[in-house]
């Protein structure tokens, strides 16, 4: 797998991108909060932050700040978002 160092450095951009900016990497969240969790995967490679489905779930399980709600198709930031959905 990943170093703890490096799972919490995802961890922490994926609050960026969910809570905060999902604009980062260019992600449009429904007006729930959600992302479909393909494409937040996509976007993120794109962005060159690797990234997949394994690592993705792990990150989730073992983030000890409970940072995100997750599903097999879509994830969001568990926490309050600092910005508006569009």
């Amino acid at each position: 797998m990943i170093t703890e160092k490096e799972a919490v450095r995802i961890s922490k951009f994926l609050s960026l991108v969910l809570r905060h900016q999902p604009e980062t990497i260019n992600l449009v969240l429904d007006e729930n909060g959600w992302a479909d969790v393909d494409l937040l995967i996509e976007k993120c490679n794109e962005k060159g932050v690797a990234l997949n489905r394994e690592l993705l779930e792990h990150i989730v399980d073992t983030n000890t700040k409970k940072r995100f709600s997750f599903n097999e198709q879509k994830i969001k930031s568990a926490l309050t978002r600092d910005t508006p959905l569009m």
